[in-house]
């Protein structure tokens, strides 16, 4: 399959132009992080660190990891290593459990962005002749923006629609032409199956691709999304503390997402000892920006789960991928000493017929053993059926569980459209633990 590639001169390059450019702009990010940023300046000192000594990669874990707390603890600029009258864009999260983590850009930084996100959509099939319907929030979420300015940088027609409003959406999309649709894979979920409730059918639309992000999926929503909209689903990865959207992306091969190396260095840590793990193990993502001017970040600690892939991708770019994101270490629940994820349960659920692509995990305590149940929307026609078949798909969900988990749950099978729908990222976790 021959595939338009945006950039081919950096996404194609040898892996040792690559590494040599990770190397100078490391240097620079480095000096300059030390030379605007108090915070940097303080930790570089106290390791004896000489960002002008810098002679590799390999230095960098002399380095602490950045957190969210620290872009907390300095709210609102006081990691910015640019003065205010230089910012162009300010982005901040929602700031709902505690003091928002705020983000800037200098007009370098949104003329970057907007590349990387070009760069990200044509690998994911869409040209200046695609019409975009954006379904995520604007606002101070950079989901919005970031994915708007970069599909006008390649041409394509940009529907701003935000999310919400269900009905107003597929009326946009059968009325404007939508080709391509943005959104987060559980709204895009909802849409389809506000869609199928209007009797609406997806052959009808001109709608071709699917762009979704901002929230851990798996590979059997993906192909439950294709089969419900009649599109090409891609994944793509992003995160406001680094720039947003752009940071990685699949192409159509759908063989993990393209990193942008020549403006990101990417590691993999174990999430509890802190110490690297080698190239193709699965752990947390941590990131240091290359070439950002009004928020340099350094070993910032992604809490998203991963692995790395070296192998060169049949597209012809050469740029190494990450695998889909399977949760994150803050999103991770234990219970009884074993991990789990959402998305462990959700692969679970698309394999059997009978249940709907909506779930909830109820965490509770009895005693001092943590419990878990997990709440299954199931189809109409099962739901109003025999008690029998009830149990029986019961039993068949938890049995599966148990064998991908390694852990007992209990199984309740709710009416269909009784759980509730996210109109952005989906809340899939109830702990009454915490209540």
């Amino acid at each position: 399959m021959k595939m338009k590639i945006w950039d081919r001169r950096r996404e194609c390059a040898c892996r040792e132009e690559i590494d040599e450019l990770q190397r100078q702009n490391l240097a620079r990010t480095l000096k300059w992080a030390y030379d605007n940023v108090a915070m940097y300046r303080r930790r570089m000192d106290k390791a004896g660190f000489d960002p002008t000594a810098f002679k590799g990669p390999d230095d960098l874990r002399r380095l602490p990891f950045t957190t969210k707390q620290d872009l907390r603890d300095n709210y609102p600029f006081g990691l910015f290593a640019v003065p205010k009258d230089k910012l162009v864009r300010i982005h901040s999260s929602s700031g709902t459990t505690g003091k928002p983590t705020v983000v800037g850009y200098t007009r370098r930084d949104l003329r970057t962005w907007s590349e990387l996100v070009a760069r990200m959509v044509t690998a994911a099939g869409v040209t200046h002749r695609d019409t975009i319907q954006i379904s995520f929030g604007y606002g101070l979420f950079t989901g919005g923006f970031g994915l708007h300015y970069g599909m006008e940088r390649v041409g394509a027609s940009v529907i701003p629609v935000s999310s919400g409003n269900t009905q107003r959406q597929l009326m946009i999309m059968q009325d404007f032409g939508t080709t391509a649709l943005v959104s987060t894979p559980s709204y895009a979920m909802y849409m389809a199956e506000t869609l199928a409730e209007a009797g609406i059918d997806p052959a009808g639309l001109k709608l071709r691709y699917g762009l979704f992000g901002s929230e851990p999926w798996s590979e059997e929503m993906r192909t439950e999304l294709e089969h419900k909209w009649n599109i090409t689903a891609t994944d793509n990865y992003g995160l406001s503390e680094i720039m947003g959207p752009g940071v990685s992306g699949e192409c159509l091969l759908k063989q993990g997402m393209h990193l942008a190396e020549d403006h990101f260095l990417f590691e993999i840590i174990d999430p509890k000892t802190e110490e690297p793990l080698p190239a193709g193990e699965e752990g947390e993502l941590v990131i240091t920006t290359l070439t950002k001017e009004a928020l340099p970040v350094i070993r910032y600690r992604t809490r998203d789960i991963t692995r790395i892939i070296t192998d060169p991708c049949p597209c012809g770019r050469t740029l190494y991928r990450m695998t889909r994101v399977v949760g994150r270490t803050d999103d991770m629940l234990i219970i009884r000493g074993v991990n789990v994820f959402p998305s462990q349960v959700e692969s679970v659920l698309l394999e059997i017929e009978g249940t709907q692509p909506h779930y909830q995990l109820v965490v509770d305590r009895q005693g001092q053993l943590d419990t878990l149940e997990v709440w299954v929307e199931v189809s109409d026609n099962l739901f109003f059926n025999e008690m029998k078949r009830m149990h029986e798909l019961s039993e068949t969900i938890r049995s599966r569980i148990e064998s991908v988990l390694g852990l007992n749950v209990r199984i309740k099978l709710v009416e269909p459209r009784s759980l509730a729908r996210s109109e952005g990222k989906a809340k899939r976790v109830l702990d009454m633990r915490k209540k």
